[in-house]
């Protein structure tokens, strides 16, 4: 070792807050910790620093139990003994939304301030990858820096690090690029965050420990300046460090040890790094490795989380924020801190232990509770917003006093046509004034029709739905109970404005002239056709979709696949040598459901029978911790039976078909896919992503011996080349794989059961086996040389239409309209919102492509508008025209905000 030699030497304690314990159970030890921590900050002075995991939740969770200790807490922050932020929780990068990354980030650096001190890291110390866009989102939070342990370097179960040559850099630091070009300084936990970890008093144990960990640290090491993590999971906090320092420089006079922080640590590498630093671009999955340690089947651990994830997140982010910033430019309250609170509610389950579904089946039941919680909250909000804005909306072009309008939202950002149902309450008596139970169910609804704003008449269906009880809760009275006769109207609402609405009304019918059209979309069995597309439903179930638009025809899509699991929740392993079962022979019963002149509907049901489980060999292989890759056990010979049923619906003027499958699952160890042979020649396709639709190769390094290859997605993947494509959208289905076959099959995984969490024990988990009844969905696409329709497409098929009923009234808000405009072909929508630090509206777009795209926007308010960062800071003031028109330049994937005074 030379002089300059400097060894940074970080105390922490990563805090998974959930995993193999229950959450009150790591809780109980986290307050020991945050105690002893304290306390030796308090009497030891050479105890100088703690980094506190980058998550500001630990301080919420000790102070549950330790109110006492907040001005102790906050003294220390400020000191900068105790390192906090930048984020609220260590989130699974890949399975939260691209807004679930921002808020999570907002909120962790809102409150790091408030604490009075941040670590400026972007710290991912134990993501299950890394996403591409990580750089740009850092760069534009004011990070230049972040620090990861997985994603380059080949790291297994038990944080257990896999020596090879053959990772994207040959140092521990290097440049990490963004698809936009951003660029921060890459520090990869080359020998994991716990390389200094107990590190000896004794100076014989200490002179063996050093040895070893300085030549593992020059390995890697680009800088003198080298980072030693003095922690790890749960890891109790090493009082004597002090004690072990002095000890090291006793033996090591030539090397500077020092008790360090991320901030010190970042700003003396910087300084020192070589000129041959290699850049690594974009997503970082650990590509360049056998396979086997990725992870990435936690896509497909629990989808009912995912699921129940993806509401949660859709609600939030493109319903209840784009409806609350409506009623704000009318002039209501934006509700900041109850969205906060529905937001950290939510995040609370993004941990990647937690949404990942790799956990003990204690902490996931929890899960469920706060899923329901923030959506419960979120709900509260929408349904406040949609009566408020309602209220200025003008419905007196329904001058029939009988006629019963609603107004349908669309907050999607792009103009929707689609199929809902809407329940109407045609009318309604309150216990007040007294109820006749009676005369409500006789009450005669009448030859009725329904009609826009304009008049036009619309196909529909009225299902009467009887009488229910019901209350209103006003703000300035006692509740309201009350008996409605309730109907529900289903129809294509048609051509609703991108951040926008449309009023519709039931009228009676002899107030309406003109017929409506009544055209089939079943031209013949088993057929279904629109002006985009024809599908074929064949004897076994699948689809034959042709596309009108480019004369493309997709066969055998839909056909199911189910193989056994003998691995755990996070990586599958199907059994050595066993051959899939597939739906492909079996013969399917087809019934016509639904045949409008809106929508045709068709359920298939498949009567299938798959194994009960493993075979007994693989409970004695999980007892006696065999590794998953290499255990033996097959399927059991017993089968149970295993019936799929499935809708498949096709829209007037829908470009897609739109597919729920439900099935009662009493299998256990099996994966169930969907197969979507696209026979699109191409070596690549698309996957939606944080922030991106990111291209992946269709085949894997030759270093990845294992012979799956699941991805993860967002919203979609796609395949296609510049003559045709197939874009199959998803709902809360995160796993895909593009079979290495001679189609290019796209397999979306729908399901899978296992029964134990993996990774360093045995830790059984009978409900990750996911009994009972599943229901799924799905959208396809396809599309020609130009993806981004399908892609628009896709991203609509996640947002629900709003729907909200009216009265007659005036109004100050035309019966249809926008609040917001905006064009920019290769532009993808992300967020509406209001700035808590600002007051102003707030729009967020990324673009899809690789070239530059320019953004045209129309705005009301004040006539000032600027272009902002992901921390809602302005950055550079946009010119606006006489006409409150604005443009805006954007870079081939670039994140971009704008925000303007309401």
């Amino acid at each position: 070792m030379t002089q300059d030699k400097q060894i940074h030497i970080i105390s922490h304690t990563h805090w998974d807050r959930e995993w193999y314990l229950p959450y009150e159970k790591h809780h109980m030890q986290l307050i020991d910790l945050m105690d002893t921590l304290l306390e030796t900050l308090k009497t030891k002075p050479g105890y100088k620093s703690f980094h506190l995991d980058g998550q500001t939740i630990i301080l919420d969770d000790y102070l549950q139990v330790r109110p006492e200790k907040r001005e102790e807490l906050e003294q220390a922050i400020q000191k900068g003994q105790i390192h906090i932020g930048p984020w609220y929780i260590l989130q699974d990068e890949f399975l939260t939304s691209s807004e679930s990354n921002v808020r999570n980030l907002q909120y962790g650096m809102k409150d790091s301030k408030q604490w009075g001190n941040i670590a400026k890291v972007g710290y991912f110390p134990d993501s299950f990858g890394n996403i591409g866009q990580a750089p740009q989102l850092m760069s534009q939070a004011g990070i230049n820096n972040a620090v990861f342990g997985r994603g380059v370097k080949p790291t297994g179960f038990n944080n257990k690090v896999i020596e090879s040559d053959s990772f994207e850099s040959p140092y521990s630091e290097m440049y990490w690029q963004a698809p936009d070009g951003s660029k921060v300084y890459g520090i990869l936990f080359a020998n994991w965050y716990c390389n200094g970890n107990e590190v000896p008093v004794d100076e014989k144990q200490a002179s063996a420990y050093w040895e070893s960990h300085f030549a593992a640290l020059e390995k890697y090491a680009a800088s003198p300046h080298m980072l030693m993590m003095n922690g790890c999971d749960h890891q109790p906090i090493q009082t004597d460090l002090p004690e072990a320092i002095q000890t090291a420089e006793k033996l090591y006079p030539e090397v500077t040890f020092k008790h360090s922080n991320f901030n010190d640590y970042v700003a003396d590498l910087v300084k020192t790094l070589p000129d041959d630093l290699k850049t690594v671009e974009g997503e970082l999955r650990s590509q360049q490795t056998d396979g086997w340690g990725t992870l990435v089947n936690t896509a497909s651990s629990r989808v009912y989380l995912k699921q129940m994830n993806r509401t949660g997140e859709t609600l939030l982010a493109k319903v209840a924020e784009p409806l609350e910033t409506f009623a704000h430019m009318l002039g209501e309250p934006y509700n900041h801190h109850k969205l906060e609170y529905a937001w950290k509610k939510l995040m609370q389950n993004h941990p990647h232990d937690s949404i990942c579904g790799c956990s003990v089946d204690e902490v996931h039941r929890n899960m469920v509770t706060r899923f329901s919680d923030s959506r419960h909250v979120t709900e509260t909000l929408i349904d406040a917003s949609l009566t408020a804005i309602t209220a200025h909306v003008d419905t007196t072009c329904f001058e029939n006093e009988h006629a019963l309008p609603f107004v349908v939202y669309n907050t999607s950002g792009y103009e929707r046509t689609g199929v809902l149902s809407v329940t109407l309450d045609v009318k309604r008596e309150y216990f007040a004034d007294g109820v006749n139970k009676e005369a409500l169910k006789a009450f005669d609804l009448g030859a009725m029709k329904l009609v826009d704003h304009s008049g036009q008449a619309f196909a529909f269906s009225m299902e009467d739905l009887g009488i229910h009880f019901d209350y209103d809760l006003p703000n300035d009275r006692f509740r309201q109970p009350y008996m409605a006769r309730r109907v529900k109207v289903t129809f294509e609402a048609k051509g609703v404005s991108a951040l926008g609405y449309k009023t519709f009304a039931l009228v009676p019918a002899d107030n309406v002239d003109g017929a409506v059209e009544s055209a089939s979309l079943v031209p013949a069995k088993y057929q279904m056709a629109n002006d985009h597309l024809h599908v074929q439903i064949e004897g076994n179930g699948s689809l034959t979709v042709s596309d009108k638009k480019t004369g493309r025809t997709f066969e055998q899509l839909g056909v199911y696949e189910d193989t056994g699991d003998i691995g755990n929740e996070y990586m599958y392993k199907k059994p050595d040598g066993e051959v899939p079962l597939t739906t492909k022979d079996l013969p399917a019963n087809i019934e016509l459901v639904e045949d409008t002149s809106y929508r045709a509907t068709y359920v298939i049901t498949h009567e299938w029978a798959l194994p009960e489980s493993a075979d007994d060999l693989l409970e004695k292989e999980q007892q006696e911790l065999v590794g998953f890759n290499v255990r033996k056990a097959g399927r059991s010979e017993k089968t149970v039976p295993f019936t799929i049923t499935t809708r498949v619906s096709l829209e007037k003027h829908g470009k897609g078909v739109q597919v729920e499958a439900s099935f009662n699952n009493q299998a256990k160890d099996h994966r169930l896919r969907a197969l979507f042979p696209t026979g699109i020649e191409t070596d690549h396709h698309k996957a939606d992503s944080i922030f991106e639709v990111v291209e992946r190769p269709n085949k894997p390094s030759e270093e990845w011996t294992n012979p799956d290859n699941s991805q993860h997605q967002q919203d979609f993947v796609s395949v296609g080349n510049d003559e045709a494509g197939l874009t199959v959208a998803n709902y809360g289905l995160n796993e895909y794989e593009v079979l290495r076959d001679a189609h290019n099959t796209i397999a979306v995984t729908l399901h899978r059961s296992v029964g134990e969490m993996g990774d360093w024990g045995y830790f059984p988990t009978p409900e990750a086996q996911c009994l009972g009844e599943q229901t799924v969905s799905y959208a396809i696409y396809p599309y020609g040389g130009d993806a981004n329709e399908s892609y628009q497409q896709a991203y609509q098929y996640q947002v629900p239409l709003s729907v909200s009923q009216a009265s007659i009234h005036e109004g100050t808000l035309a019966p249809a309209g926008s609040f917001i405009k905006w064009e920019g072909d290769t532009l993808a929508f992300s967020s509406l919102k209001v700035s808590q630090l600002s007051g102003d509206v707030l729009l967020r777009w990324f673009n899809l492509n690789s070239e530059a795209e320019e953004l045209k926007l129309k705005i009301s308010g004040k006539g000032k508008a600027y272009k902002s960062n992901i921390i809602e800071e302005n950055i550079g003031d946009l010119n606006i025209d006489s006409e409150h028109n604005a443009t805006l330049p954007v870079r081939g994937h670039e994140i971009v905000t704008v925000g303007f005074k309401n």
